[in-house]
């Protein structure tokens, strides 16, 4: 029995391998001079060169092969000649699973030339096998997974929270209904009739829930996917995504956000340790195609880790902002005042001008502005609140320490005209040992968008959910 391998297990081992007998499958990526494929199989960003012997296949097969076609080889591995690889594969038997047709080839983004983004969302099914979008799929996966690895390590308990829900922890209306009924105009409408027999949404974040688990379970934390049904078509914004949410108890603001930035921190050095080929491909292509100067990908990660995060004050923030408008004759579109909710631009010129790319924590908001289950300080004005900057897409990070306190939050609640009966069981656990306790969110494809380096988060996760756009 030949035993099969990966591309990337011969590629790492392939000393190891010299002169054994080896299969492997995959997809062509070229075809040259009827001798030499580049064979790929999504493992790694590396291919393997697969040598034919003229003999062992027939030419009228040979001239059909296409870029993208599917095979299966035996052969031995060899040291190569050429200097592009270490090793190659002398081609015993090649068995040809699926050939494709050179006129679907010329329409497709597997044609070997450079493709637009907006080309290869139009191909999302075939993009996988695209250089650019492989190598982030894997970092993906290597993100996802050290979150897990990071958390388990540090006593968390991974909590799946519900995605159907009848609450909205922002207190926001943008919401996704789902219902099994059939409305129509001018009708009115008995939710009691409907499946949950209550008007239900897909979950904007499953905090609160996790709230409740942190109370008994001390440390918890949720990574799954939420849902916005806000009209933003900018580059930062999807209307499905992931989310990672922590909840601790016991714990103050200032362990929240020295928890945050450790873990941000942990994350972003295992990326560079196990994504290192993938990381120097889209180094390179942003050299290439964006124009970015040299090790631009690699330098701007290495500069997370090497320096603390800056902590200022809302307050401070603003007089900073304040300043520089006169200082140096900038003009934001929004007006600096305090009790403003801070604008991307402000963001932008805080973390990318103001502090040379440092990411920045900002803490102690307006209640005004934040959401009421934040704990309110001593001051009356502001909240327990946090959130992080980080260079180039703004904030990756909002988290707080929770309002603990049944009187003030029951008043907050009222304040803000949130339901009490529908949030009840909410406003109960302050009744049972209520302690102290934060939490905090991360975008899981803004934090994958930022570590890759791409433009426009749509490029970061398989199938991206926009206004307008559900396709695949």
């Amino acid at each position: 029995m030949i035993k099969k391998y990966s591309i990337k297990e011969l590629l790492n081992k392939g000393k190891f391998f010299i002169n054994k007998k080896v299969l492997v499958e995959g997809w062509i990526r070229s075809f040259r001079y009827s001798i030499f494929i580049i064979l790929n199989d999504g493992s790694t960003i590396q291919n393997l060169q697969i040598v034919l012997s003229k003999n062992k296949l027939d030419k009228t097969i040979m001239k059909k092969i296409t870029i993208g076609s599917s095979i299966r080889v035996i052969g031995i591995v060899k040291k190569s000649v050429g200097k592009k690889q270490y090793i190659e594969l002398q081609s015993l038997k090649i068995n040809i699973y699926e050939l494709v047709n050179s006129d679907i080839l010329q329409k497709s983004i597997l044609q070997p030339k450079k493709h637009s983004f907006e080309k290869l969302r139009e191909q999302a099914h075939l993009r996988f096998r695209t250089n650019i979008f492989s190598c982030i799929m894997r970092i993906r996966h290597h993100i996802a997974f050290c979150i897990h690895k990071y958390f388990h390590e540090h006593g968390f308990f991974y909590l799946h929270t519900p995605i159907i829900t009848t609450s909205n922890c922002e207190g926001s209306g943008k919401m996704f209904q789902i219902t099994t009924m059939d409305f129509k105009k001018n009708k009115l409408i008995d939710y009691t009739k409907d499946f949950f027999k209550c008007k239900t949404y897909l979950s904007v974040s499953g905090q609160l829930e996790a709230e409740t688990a942190s109370l008994g379970l001390g440390k918890v934390y949720t990574f799954g996917p939420v849902f916005r049904a806000e009209d933003s078509n900018t580059s930062r914004h999807l209307s499905e995504f992931w989310m990672i949410e922590p909840e601790i108890a016991f714990y103050h603001l200032e362990e929240n956000i020295n928890l945050a930035e450790n873990f941000v921190k942990f994350v972003i050095q295992y990326t560079i340790e196990n994504s290192t080929e993938d990381l120097i491909f889209l180094n390179q292509y942003l050299e290439k195609w964006n124009k970015k100067k040299k090790n631009y990908l690699l330098e701007k990660l290495e500069l997370i880790l090497k320096f603390p995060f800056k902590k200022i004050s809302y307050t401070e923030t603003i007089k900073i902002l304040d300043q520089e408008e006169k200082k140096k004759n900038i003009k934001f579109s929004h007006p600096i005042t305090w009790g403003m909710d801070l604008q991307s631009e402000h963001e932008q010129y805080l973390v990318d001008k103001y502090f040379k790319k440092i990411p920045v924590i900002i803490f102690d908001y307006p209640c005004n502005i934040k959401a009421f289950y934040m704990r309110m300080n001593n001051d009356g004005k502001t909240v327990r609140a946090m959130d992080i900057l980080f260079p180039e897409i703004g904030e990756i990070i909002g988290g707080s320490q929770r309002e603990e306190r049944y009187d003030i939050l029951l008043q907050r609640m009222k304040d803000t005209n949130i339901d009490i009966n529908k949030l009840w069981w909410y406003l109960d656990t302050r009744r049972f040992g209520s302690v102290p306790h934060s939490g905090f969110g991360l975008g899981f494809d803004r934090l994958v968008q930022f570590i890759t380096g791409m433009n426009n988060i749509r490029d970061v996760i398989p199938f991206p959910r926009t206004p307008k756009n559900a396709d695949f």
